[in-house]
């Protein structure tokens, strides 16, 4: 089989998007060599160049031109030959020629209709045509979760029958050990204090930090935060000089996808309390890494974060607060949740997704 894919994410996203289409492919061709699978896009990058070298992974340069991607991409991946089109990010090309090739897209959430506050008016519109033409183009949908698959059917008006929900992975570094020296130098790198709490991604009014900050303040609790910043950083930092809480809030830049790993290996509680995800893989890096985790009751959340999470109304600082503070005294009761919930998430491992996917290319062949 050969199978064509959108590879704008892949090369050029660092996190979210990025992520999932690198490992995507990396599973896919790893676990299915007999297949082909080219990466349309208009530049290739440093980033994902590992799985590049791989004999059955291909860069095609698309087409130049204007709106190429729109208007070219899946005219060029038909003329390779490709049998599938998949589109990682919920979109597809607008322009097809006569060559037969079926369409899959994969669509994350649809959080800019669930929660319009946190997009421009001009985003909200231009999401909303790319996601409905993309259903409309689509001989399937995968869904990442159950959540986004409700999202699909209510907002996007799609038939179930065309939805699939596969879940996501997360990368290879979360489900390996580390060296004792590896450890000794993150440690050393970061200035990482003993014992600390962790939460991880884009600092953003959707993914709440400001809650974790007031749930800690007035306790001796270290927060280490690892994220990109946005504007809405400066009202979380407002809150922490005011309280004080400079060297109680650490803000880590510049961190390898290794180097996260032992992170979340050393972090006593991961906290991660998100209005809305479409899926939500910190949580299930943070399980890898057999560390316990406190998340909210939203969304896809709970799907992501098992039994064995604890779990939070995001819009509830003290409930998050005593939760943090009654992990954070109980070692036996994370280890007990950490051990339960590593168990869990092994459905979330590469092979049985590279499966998944794998049985869907073949059964809209």
């Amino acid at each position: 089989m050969k199978i064509a894919f959108d590879a704008k994410r892949f090369f050029y996203n660092t996190s979210g998007l990025g992520n999932y289409s690198r490992d995507l492919v990396r599973i896919l061709s790893h676990y299915y060599p007999e297949n082909e699978y080219l990466l349309l896009n208009k530049n290739s990058s440093e980033r994902g160049k590992e799985i590049l070298e791989k004999p059955n992974v291909r860069f095609v340069e698309t087409s130049r031109g204007k709106f190429s991607r729109q208007f070219k991409m899946g005219k060029d991946a038909q003329k390779e030959g490709a049998e599938i089109f998949h589109g990682l990010s919920g979109e597809l090309p607008l322009k097809w020629g006569k060559e037969p090739i079926k369409k899959i897209v994969t669509i994350h959430d649809l959080i800019f209709m669930r929660y319009p506050q946190y997009y421009s008016y001009f985003d909200r519109k231009i999401h909303l045509w790319k996601f409905k033409k993309a259903a409309i183009s689509a001989d399937k949908i995968i869904a990442i979760s159950e959540q986004t698959k409700r999202d699909i059917i209510t907002y996007l008006k799609v038939p179930e029958s065309k939805i699939e929900v596969i879940y996501q992975g997360c990368h290879q570094a979360f489900k390996e050990q580390q060296s004792e020296e590896c450890i000794q130098a993150v440690k050393e790198k970061f200035n990482l204090p003993e014992r600390y709490i962790l939460n991880v991604g884009t600092i953003e009014d959707r993914k709440n930090l400001l809650s974790i900050v007031k749930g800690i303040n007035e306790t001796e609790i270290p927060l280490v935060v690892v994220g990109k910043k946005t504007s809405y950083y400066k009202k979380v930092e407002a809150f922490i000089r005011k309280n004080k809480m400079e060297k109680q809030v650490i803000f880590l830049e510049g961190v390898s996808m290794d180097e996260l790993a032992v992170i979340y290996k050393l972090a006593d509680i991961f906290v991660y309390p998100s209005f809305f995800e479409g899926f939500g893989i910190p949580v299930i890096e943070a399980l890898f890494s057999k560390t316990v985790t406190i998340t909210s009751n939203t969304s896809c959340l709970p799907e992501a974060g098992g039994d064995n999470s604890v779990y939070i109304n995001p819009g509830n600082d003290l409930d998050l607060g005593a939760k943090i503070k009654f992990l954070w005294d109980n070692e036996s009761e994370r280890k007990r949740r950490a051990e339960k919930s590593f168990k869990f998430v092994q459905k979330f491992n590469d092979e049985p997704i590279a499966a998944q996917l794998m049985q869907l290319y073949k059964k809209n062949l």
